[in-house]
Formats: structure tokens, C-alpha cells, sequence
């Protein structure tokens, strides 16, 4: 069976019992794992959604997207869409490239209908899809904690769409991992040697300041003025990074 027909099954509801199996326990369905091929498209559209945000003016932008994990959840749910024209007029952005569509499924057309992010600890079990397991929104320390795995405490090791966490007692903070610029020239594609790479990641309300999006070089992240912020093994506020359950692909 094709992950086209799982995907029209599973906005159906009707699902085989090999799909609802968590095989790595972390609380996500295997049926919403994404091969290859679709995690390509995924990390493509979550980076260029993520990154576009930044060069919008403010009044564009959607209003929910008030602080660091709302940037997180409006790419990770527009990125999971269908992008078509009505849907690149909506958003008010160009489209990326109207062929390339995540094959498994389109959101909200899956078996968690509106819902997104799993806020629940524990495998998933099949009443999960019914009983609150899941929900549109997560902060910083949900998405952590139940909706990724972390890869390592290595900047070297991440990959476009990853998330660089944090921890700044009581806070949790994000950043969006980028690679190369989409925006920028160069396209979706592995950084050359010597080429910039980015994160992007709003900073946040502080008081009467409802905060900026910012995007800044790694190289520039590692020389951060307020070394908290420095994604190395040394810094204890840097918790790693962390990629998304849907892309820990099946053995």
C-alpha cells in the first residue's frame, strides 16, 4: 500500500493496525512518519515558511505568531498544507513550488483532523486519536519534550528544519535551524564550505516589547554576546538539537 492511499485512510479514519504501531514508543504513529522523500519536501517548506517570516513586514505577518514556538508551529503546520494559488494568496507569500507536496498526507485531511502536536508523555496508544493526546498548540517544552528526539549537542550535526533548544530557568526558548538560505540565492541545498548558514527565531514579549524575528549566521550565534545563547556542549542553557518525531523514519 502506498503512502498516498495510508494518508486518504488516515483522513478517513480508517487505518491498517501496522500504521498504528509506535515503533521508536516517543508517542508518535507510525503512520504519520514520513519517508524520505517527504521528509525532503517537509524541511523544505518548514525552513522557507520559517525563514519568509523574517523578511515579511510585521503587519503581514499572521498575528499568532507572537514568540519563538508560534513561529514553530505556524511553519510546521503550513508546511504539512496543500500550496496551492489560494493558499499562496492567503498566507501572502509566494509559492515555493506548487509540485512539491508531502505525498503521506495533508493537513487538516489525517486522523488528528485539527490537532497537531502530541502534549501527552507515554507511546502512543490508538485512543490517543480521540482523547486529548494531541492538540493544536505546544509550547517551547512540549515540542521538546513529546513531538522531537534530540540528535546531539553538536551545531555540525543539524540538519534543515531542526530546532536548537534552550533553557533559561523557567523558560524554554527555540530556534529554527535553516542551513542555507532559501531566501538568500542559494536555494535548499547542504552548505558548501565557507558558506552561511542560519537560524531564524522570534525573540519573544518582553514587557511592553512584543519582540522582533531575527535570523542570524551560525557564525554569529556562536559569537553571541550573552554566551547563553551559544549552541556548544560547554553552554548548560543549550539543550541540543532536536528534529521532529515525524521524520524518525522506520527501520
Amino acid at each position: 500500500m502506498t503512502r498516498r492511499a495510508l494518508g486518504f485512510m488516515a483522513a478517513a479514519g480508517i487505518l491498517p493496525a501496522r500504521t498504528l504501531v509506535d515503533t521508536f514508543s516517543d508517542g508518535t504513529p507510525d503512520f504519520l512518519r514520513l519517508g524520505r522523500d517527504d521528509e525532503h519536501i517537509f524541511r523544505r517548506w518548514f525552513t522557507f515558511l520559517a525563514e519568509a517570516q523574517y523578511f515579511q513586514r510585521p503587519e503581514s505577518r499572521p498575528a499568532e505568531i507572537v514568540d519563538c514556538a508560534a513561529l514553530i508551529r505556524y511553519a510546521y503546520r503550513e508546511a504539512l498544507r496543500t500550496h496551492d494559488a489560494r493558499w499562496a494568496a492567503e498566507a501572502k507569500l509566494p509559492l515555493l513550488n506548487a509540485s512539491d507536496a508531502i505525498a503521506a498526507y495533508r493537513y487538516p485531511q489525517w486522523a488528528l483532523g485539527a490537532n497537531l502536536f502530541r502534549i501527552v508523555e507515554g507511546p502512543f496508544e490508538t485512543a490517543d486519536l480521540k482523547n486529548g493526546s494531541f492538540a493544536q498548540f505546544a509550547d517551547v517544552k512540549t515540542l521538546g519534550k513529546y513531538n522531537t528526539h534530540r540528535i546531539a549537542r553538536d551545531i555540525a550535526r543539524a540538519l534543515p528544519g531542526d530546532l536548537l533548544l534552550y533553557r533559561q530557568d523557567p523558560a524554554f526558548h527555540s530556534m529554527i535551524y535553516l542551513g542555507v538560505s532559501q531566501l538568500s540565492g542559494a536555494g535548499h541545498r547542504p552548505a558548501q564550505a565557507g558558506e552561511a548558514r542560519y537560524v531564524v527565531y522570534h525573540t519573544g514579549p518582553e514587557g511592553n516589547d512584543s519582540g522582533i524575528i531575527r535570523r542570524l549566521t551560525i557564525d554569529e550565534l556562536l559569537r553571541y554576546p550573552e554566551p547563553e545563547w551559544r549552541p556548544l556542549a560547554a553552554n548548560p542553557h543549550f539543550l541540543g538539537i532536536y528534529r521532529w518525531n515525524i521524520l524518525r523514519i522506520r527501520p
